[in-house]
């Protein structure tokens, strides 16, 4: 667990948000599909596991099939796409995410996420959570984290300079992402805690959103 002062604080003018690991807990699903998928290919799970959070699972394949064509990481990513997608056993909110998602209602803020916009439909559904107006998925980007793109097509879209955004995320390849996209991260559980985030909560049950006097977003960390 990182370091962190009892009360940490950021200021923003608009917040992007990832979505597995951040607002919705979708490990038990990831796991048992690309648990699978490593056991197909003669390849330790745990190997997988180490690389196939916060990445489109194309660039998961490309990372541990370097030699394989990418036309075929291609078609079979979109099988397991539809599997996640039918899946939705065990997804979850994380703790705090209805509340969070509730109290960013009138503020900026935009979903940029490595999944496409079926599998954010339905993992948003089965957490019970409501989905963020402006969206970026797997659709929208040529280049999966950990490449900026998403975080940069997300505070364009939201009509603002990506220094003045902060990034929520739990992977090293989402913050990897944010940083080079030139944003601040807040990174939301265990997988961040590792890759020293600027504010950093075990869950967003911890995190306090308040409107500063000129329309900004003040990110307030408790406990």
């Amino acid at each position: 667990m990182p370091h962190q002062p009892p009360t940490t604080a950021l200021t923003a003018r608009a917040l992007l948000l990832d979505m597995d690991g951040t607002l919705v807990n979708s490990d038990a699903v990831v796991e048992r599909v690309w648990r699978d998928w490593a056991n197909q290919h003669g390849i330790p799970a745990e190997d997988v596991l180490r690389v196939v959070h916060g990445r489109q699972g194309h660039a998961t394949m490309a990372a541990l099939l370097p030699d394989r064509p990418m036309a075929e990481n291609l078609a079979e990513n979109a099988r397991l796409l539809a599997r996640e997608t039918e899946e939705t056993d065990g997804v979850v909110p994380i703790p705090g995410a209805a509340a969070f998602l509730a109290a960013l209602a009138t503020l900026p803020h935009a979903l940029v996420t490595s999944a496409d916009e079926a599998l954010a439909h339905a993992r948003m559904t089965a957490a019970h959570l409501p989905l963020p107006t402006v969206r970026v998925t797997a659709e929208s980007v040529s280049a999966s984290k950990p490449d900026p793109e998403g975080f940069l097509k997300g505070a364009a879209e939201l009509g603002f300079a990506p220094e003045d955004c902060v990034a929520f995320e739990d992977s090293d390849a989402g913050i990897t992402a944010a940083r080079a996209a030139g944003m601040r991260v807040v990174g939301v559980g265990p997988r961040a805690g590792a890759f020293a985030p600027d504010l950093w909560v075990e869950d967003l049950t911890q995190l306090r959103v308040e409107q500063t006097q000129d329309g900004g977003i003040r990110l307030v960390r408790e406990r």
